[in-house]
């Protein structure tokens, strides 16, 4: 199993990047998936899940809003796109399945991450 995430980069507060998810070697049809983020001295913090279907979705309380999560089946990825970036967001991002709507950290599998770096 394979989760490969990208769109990560250097942004301005305010700005906005698109995260990126392809799976390999598991089908998302099958599975909730979702986004954390980790920074540098923190926990794991669960930032986002969708269902399987995409009908039901799940935020951090601290996003406020300004990310929102989708998926295609068909292209077996999920993507998080990421309005209003604050240096607080400042984490590297990973996605990992399963994922429930509490976001709790009892993931099965994950990828290598993404960088996000937002500047004030």
């Amino acid at each position: 199993v394979q989760l490969q995430a990208s769109g990560g980069g250097l942004v301005q507060a305010g700005g906005s990047l698109r995260l990126s998810c392809a799976a390999s070697g598991l089908s998302l049809d099958y599975y909730a998936i979702g986004w954390f983020r980790q920074a540098p001295g923190k926990e794991r913090e669960g930032v986002s899940c969708t269902s399987t279907s995409g009908s039901s979705t799940y935020y951090a309380d601290s996003l406020k809003g300004r990310f929102t999560i989708s998926r295609d089946n068909a292209k077996n990825t999920v993507y998080l796109q990421m309005n209003s970036l604050e240096p607080e967001d400042t984490a590297v991002y990973y996605c990992a399945v399963p994922c429930g709507g509490a976001l709790g950290d009892e993931y099965e599998y994950w990828g290598q991450g993404t960088q996000v770096t937002v500047s004030s």
